[in-house]
This record gives structure tokens, sequence and C-alpha cells, in this order.
């Protein structure tokens, strides 16, 4: 195996299990201990892990990883909620959807109902990857915003994402964030996606938040919105009751994805 394919492995083992070492990174590659540091150092370098004494970690950088680096965490919640989040599409609709892995997850569902053949829906995106996804469905009218794209994310932002929102309407928005919890709403760890998911919500009749339950409780840097613009969050069962009954009491609906 050569190195490029070496880094990109370690890398998917690390979004895949949070956290390697040195050991079984030995065991599973078959470089040296020597070599399997270096590899670990150059990652560190780039802020994709934090070194430990004997490995490294994922979970202090895990929103630093890019999205095809994330896309092995909590898949199973995710999947569960992608398909809660596609039944509520009825077709011929305009959807939004904001960049993310569970975003991502939602536009596969949808590629997946066959009664969306015949009427189709209109897809408009701020993430690349998730327009390329459904670029292959041609009864999917994809929009996509135009704008900077983040590498890290794959999500497209700046004032062109934002003259392109304004001068339209979604039917449902669904929006990707990294914390929620009932003091602060909604949040982002960058300030110029926050303003792109805002936008997106506002312009849509009903916006959703979908997030698995590992984001709730927390805040990030960057508001997105409270309540009064995301009424309904879906996420999965492993949600703390607490926390649940916090944001419900705040005006959240919160429905568990089956």
């Amino acid at each position: 195996m050569n190195r490029a394919a070496r880094l990109t492995a370690i890398l998917d083992l690390l979004g895949a299990q949070g956290e390697v070492s040195v050991e079984e990174l030995v065991d599973r590659f078959g470089a040296s201990a020597a070599t399997t540091r270096r590899d670990l150092d150059s990652l560190a370098e780039r802020r994709l892990l934090t070194r430990t004494h004997g490995g490294a970690v994922a979970q202090s950088l895990a929103y630093e990883l890019p999205i095809r680096y994330k896309s092995h965490q909590r898949t199973a919640e995710k999947e569960r909620i992608a398909a809660a989040a596609a039944a509520l599409v009825e077709p011929g609709s305009v959807v939004g959807l904001s960049g993310g892995t569970t975003t991502t997850a939602i536009a596969a569902a949808l590629a997946a109902r066959e009664d969306l053949t015949t009427r189709g829906i209109t897809v408009v995106t701020n993430a690349v990857n998730i327009a390329g996804q459904l670029a292959m469905r041609p009864e999917f009218k994809v929009v996509v915003t135009g704008g900077v794209i983040h590498s890290r994310s794959f999500e497209l932002v700046g004032p062109f994402v934002e003259q392109l929102l304004a001068g339209i309407r979604l039917d449902t928005a669904f929006i990707g964030v990294n914390g929620l919890d009932a003091a602060n709403g909604a949040t982002t760890h960058d300030e110029a996606e926050a303003a792109v998911n805002r936008l997106m919500a506002e312009r849509a009749a009903r916006a959703v938040i979908v997030a698995d339950s590992s984001k709730f409780g927390s805040s990030a840097f960057a508001h997105v919105g409270g309540a009064e613009l995301f009424p309904l969050v879906l996420t999965d069962a492993r949600i703390d009751a607490v926390q649940r009954a916090a944001l419900e009491a705040v005006g959240y609906e919160v429905r568990i994805a089956e």
C-alpha cells in the first residue's frame, strides 16, 4: 500500500472508531512503527486528527474531518433520520438540503423513492457532493446555489448563495447542525455556513433540523436559529430524555426516527 492510500485508510479507520493506536495500524497496514508515527504526525499537522502518546484520536477535531471521513460515524442513526425525512417530501415539491452527512443520507433516501420517478422533485442545495449525487436522476431538478466552496464540508457559501436563495421559495428545508440546545438553538462551527443555513430555512414553508443525538446539549460557534425558525427536529432514539424535554419546553417538536 502506497503512502497516499495508507493515509486515506488511516482516516477512514479513525472516522469509523474514533481512535487508533500505532500498534493497531502496524498490524493492519504492514508499515513499520516509525513510518506509522510519521503518517500520524503528517495528518496531525494538517489538523485531520489529534496525536496521542500511543496513536491518535478524532474527537477534538471531528468537525474538521472532510465529509468522506465522517461518513461512518453513527451510520445507522443517520439512515433512520434520512428515511423519516424523505418520507415528509411530497412528489413535485421543492426541497432544500444543506451540507452534512445526515443531509447527504437524505439525498440518497430521496433518490431511492420509486414514487418520485414520475413527478420528481426540485432539490436546492449548497452542497456540491449532494448535487453530484442527485445529478444522475433525470426526474430530479437539481439547483446548485453557487458560491465559494469549503473544502472541509463541500458547502458553497458567500453572497452568491444568498442572492439565489433570496429569490426562491422552498416547501421543506432540511438543515444539518453541529449543536442544538434549548438555550442557544441550532449552531454550526462556521459563521458563513450558519448564514446560508439560516437563509435556506427562512425561505422554506417548513424548516426541519436533522441531527443525530450526539449533537444535542452542545453549542457551536455560529447561531443558526431557534424554535421559531425550526419547529421540527428529527433525531434518533438515543437522545437524552432531559435534553428532549428542554427542547420541547421552548417550542421544538422532537420527532424520533424509528
